[in-house]
């Protein structure tokens, strides 16, 4: 099955390029731009990795990004992402970025967003792997800043393809950014949230209603509403859930508790995702990997994570052709 997984087509809907950030390239940039950081090496970085809940992990996702400064520093970290992307046999990825985390830091927009993008576009020509920008908003502030944010974007708008919410969940409900995101489809940008990850279901209704999102990531505790889980089933909402990130901020004790099998054989859109891969201890073959041995699925059923994806993704209807047909293609070989 490892074996299965490892080479298996697969699809990243719900990556943060900042959580991709590795200890040791962490130290490299600490160290090319000056920056101070509070651990000693890159096993102590490691060993900082036991997370309580999702604000012990915001406080030292935070402090990594301050050694992200200069352009190239934003390419760096993206083509090390790609790489091991092309590692795990990632064929398309939509990426999210967090601007105000860089920006209240002094950080040009521009820095940041162009850093990213040449990227992935060396990851197109040279790797053969399709992406797309998703621009996060941060909850935890204010939607001023948030609108500020989006008025930045604007002049990027051909780079960006959508918007997104993230950050501290509780006490941060959807309708606090409905203004903003009002504007953002106003201006042609698509929509996502994270929504029932430490938030409740109702988080997820008012994320579709109010945000109109095309999709909602993690939203794992939509199972509190049965009449939403019904919804998402019908209007197939999908759901982009991240297994090894949930077990790691204690949203299920282990992953048998992980509730994205039974969300799958129940006919959800449900994908599978790494969240913050560097922090979260796995990128996609690994959270593949840990998923199958918590819970026995056939390779079909495996695989259908996978189609969701495809169908769940921005890729454009030529480029889902293409993957569905490497999809294929693979499991007449398996």
């Amino acid at each position: 099955m490892e074996t299965f997984i490892q080479a298996l087509p697969k699809i990243e809907l719900h990556l943060h390029i900042e959580g991709s950030l590795e200890p040791e390239l962490m130290f490299e940039l600490a160290r090319r731009n000056g920056v101070s950081i509070p651990f000693d090496s890159a096993a102590a970085v490691r060993a900082a990795y036991e997370f309580s809940d999702l604000q012990s992990f915001l406080d030292i996702y935070y402090q990594g990004a301050n050694v992200l400064i200069e352009e190239q520093d934003f390419f760096d970290l993206c083509w090390a992402y790609l790489l091991r992307c092309r590692q795990d046999n990632v064929l398309h990825t939509e990426i999210f970025f967090d601007p105000q985390t860089h920006t209240e830091r002094g950080i040009e927009f521009d820095t940041v967003v162009n850093g990213l993008l040449r990227a992935l576009e060396r990851g197109r020509t040279e790797l053969g792997i399709s992406s797309h920008l998703i621009m996060c908003f941060l909850r935890h502030l204010d939607e001023d800043s948030a609108v500020a944010t989006l008025r930045r974007a604007l002049p990027h708008r051909d780079k960006i393809i959508a918007v997104g919410l993230d950050s501290a969940e509780a006490g941060n409900p959807p309708q606090k950014f409905q203004r903003v995101f009002e504007e953002a489809l106003d201006a042609g940008f698509l929509s996502v949230a994270h929504a029932g990850e430490e938030g409740p279901a109702s988080y997820i209704s008012d994320a579709i209603a109010l945000l109109k999102v095309a999709r909602i990531d993690h939203g794992v505790r939509c199972v509190e509403d049965p009449e939403l889980v019904q919804q998402l089933i019908a209007a197939r909402l999908p759901l982009t859930v991240c297994p090894l990130s949930n077990v790691k901020l204690r949203v299920f004790d282990n992953m048998q508790q992980h509730n994205i099998v039974d969300l799958l054989r129940r006919g959800l859109c449900v994908t599978v995702n790494s969240d913050d891969p560097a922090y979260f201890g796995g990128y996609m073959t690994d959270n593949f990997v840990a998923l199958a041995a918590a819970h026995p699925m056939s390779e079909d059923e495996i695989a259908r994570f996978s189609f969701n994806a495809i169908e769940a993704s921005f890729a454009s209807a030529e480029r889902k052709c293409q993957l569905e047909a490497s999809l294929r293609d693979f499991l007449a070989r398996a």
